[in-house]
């Protein structure tokens, strides 16, 4: 069946963190998408409710065997259904995770610019933010690993773990196999657990697919926690519903020590029927997703290189967020999102937010219809040429 994309939703008033917004306002800041999500999403959690009772949950096997399916159909990765632990979300694995496979006062490498929310996971734990700069080029707009840096920062011996976001948000660049391999393997050199946030990984929208970390080669996997979910691809990010998979079984236990010593390792009512919905019925809803937001995504390059020639996207092939250069316009990204809010009602994110070069960009969200991105650039480009 054809997929509805188009139709625009009226988000104000329904508790939506993105849209307690002016009426005049449009937010294309939050990583959640303007979509309906899948109807085979939607029926099984309608069946759950009519059941009507609601009592304590657990995740079954069932809901393991989807996952091991969706990754093999979808990404020919293979992962064992023992390795895999549920938890209400990733960002509350990698608290539980900072929190019990670390000390206070260690380090917690990440490269940056790199997603905002790590921090919170890293400062509230009582540990260290260590920042290796990822290498910009800004003749082709693209980033790199600087790996002299990368293994500097790994030495140091208060560097206990490493938060690496696969596929990288903000700028959408898939890792290859090898780099990972490369990155892990310096980890392992240094005593170094590597925690992957992999939320990202369904939705890579051209050009090589992303390699999930468990299924790299086992000397690969044993100082890695992988974690997955369904709420970025699907749109469902409040069933809060995410997965562990550890392939050691002396790190998987403490994985598990960790989200249930933080009391994340528990279900709500639809996150397990929601869940196994999306991974055994929702490919064809995903395959339309992906080509409508690269659809997006191509329209906004066009736009922004025929209005905007100031402003330079970087080529990211991953994720419905888009990393925008802005430094010939300014080199406080704050300041300019300000102004682009008051001057036109459109809301951005300043990419001082994602640390390292931040300062020169912005990110836009494009997971709207069309009529509503089209809206969002028509005002980006009001707000940058006056």
């Amino acid at each position: 069946m054809k997929y509805d994309f188009d139709t625009i939703l009226d988000r104000r008033h329904t508790n939506s963190e993105k849209w307690d917004v002016k009426s005049n306002e449009l937010p294309m800041t939050t990583a959640d998408m303007d979509f309906k999500t899948a109807p085979e999403i939607m029926q099984a959690m309608k069946d759950k409710i009519n059941s009507g009772a609601f009592g304590y949950e657990y995740p079954n096997q069932e809901y393991f065997n989807a996952v091991a399916h969706w990754y093999k159909t979808e990404h020919n990765a293979e992962a064992q259904t023992s390795w895999m632990r549920f938890a209400t979300g990733v960002i509350p694995s990698i608290t539980a995770s900072v929190n019990h496979l670390s000390h206070a006062g260690d380090n917690v490498l990440l490269m940056e610019p790199v997603y905002n929310t790590f921090y919170n996971s890293i400062l509230n734990s009582g540990r260290h933010a260590l920042a290796s700069q990822m290498r910009y080029d800004q003749n082709s707009y693209t980033y790199s690993v600087d790996w002299e840096d990368l293994e500097e920062k790994m030495r140091n011996p208060l560097t206990t773990l490493m938060i690496l976001c696969n596929p990288h948000n903000p700028t959408g660049y898939v890792w290859t196999r090898d780099e990972l391999i490369r990155i892990i393997k310096l980890a392992q050199k240094y005593g170094v657990i590597v925690i992957s946030d992999e939320i990202h990984g369904d939705l890579v929208l051209k050009g090589p697919d992303y390699t999930p970390t468990f299924s790299l080669p086992e000397d690969c996997r044993q100082n890695l926690v992988t974690l997955v979910s369904t709420s970025k691809t699907f749109n469902v990010a409040a069933l809060h519903a995410a997965t562990g998979i550890v392939s050691n079984s002396i790190l998987r236990e403490r994985f598990t020590r960790a989200i249930n010593k933080y009391e994340v390792a528990e279900p709500n009512l639809l996150a397990i029927p929601g869940t196994i919905a999306a991974y055994t019925h929702g490919a064809d809803w995903l395959y339309q997703l992906k080509q409508y937001l690269l659809s997006n995504r191509e329209y906004l390059e066009a736009f922004i290189k025929k209005n905007l020639p100031q402003l330079h996207v970087v080529p990211g092939t991953a994720t419905y967020l888009v990393w925008i250069d802005v430094s010939e316009v300014t080199d406080d990204s704050i300041v300019l999102a300000q102004k682009i809010r008051q001057k036109t009602g459109l809301i951005i994110n300043p990419g001082t937010y994602y640390h390292g070069n931040g300062n020169d960009f912005i990110r836009i969200n494009i997971a709207y219809p069309l009529a509503q991105v089209k809206d969002g650039l028509h005002r980006l480009a009001k707000a940058i040429k006056n």
